[in-house]
């Protein structure tokens, strides 16, 4: 079982009150569907890697929260992304009702595990 990085529990508890279940929401869901997940804080954000890559991130804002993968693109398509114009594809989260279910997010979660696995990369755009 992947460890939990305090800096990240730490951001959880300094988040806004609305914030604070979404994001544990989020982190639990991703280490029941990756045990071998690798947390840690980039640019400020909780990120969550898997066998050295970076896999998915979230973050807090003072009136929503946002959720996104790495290569969204490969798991969600283009169709994929919210219209909302939001850092993450699911929009401005201000409810975990507002994310898929979890079932739907573990199933994104396996496929940004294997894309990694497999070495997939992100096509550029032109």
């Amino acid at each position: 079982m992947a460890q939990r990085d305090p800096r990240i529990t730490a951001y959880i508890a300094k988040s806004a009150a609305f914030a604070r279940p979404i994001l544990r929401h989020i982190r639990d869901v991703v280490h029941a569907a990756c045990p071998d997940v690798e947390e840690g804080i980039k640019w400020g954000m909780p990120h969550f890697g898997y066998r050295g890559g970076m896999m998915c991130q979230m973050a807090a804002f003072k009136a929503h929260c946002a959720f996104g993968f790495w290569k969204a693109g490969l798991i969600l398509g283009p169709e994929g992304r919210s219209a909302e114009k939001a850092m993450g594809q699911f929009g401005r989260l201000q409810s975990v009702e507002a994310l898929p279910s979890k079932r739907v997010l573990t199933g994104y979660i396996h496929q940004a595990m294997k894309l990694h696995e497999e070495g997939a990369r992100v096509p550029r755009p032109a």
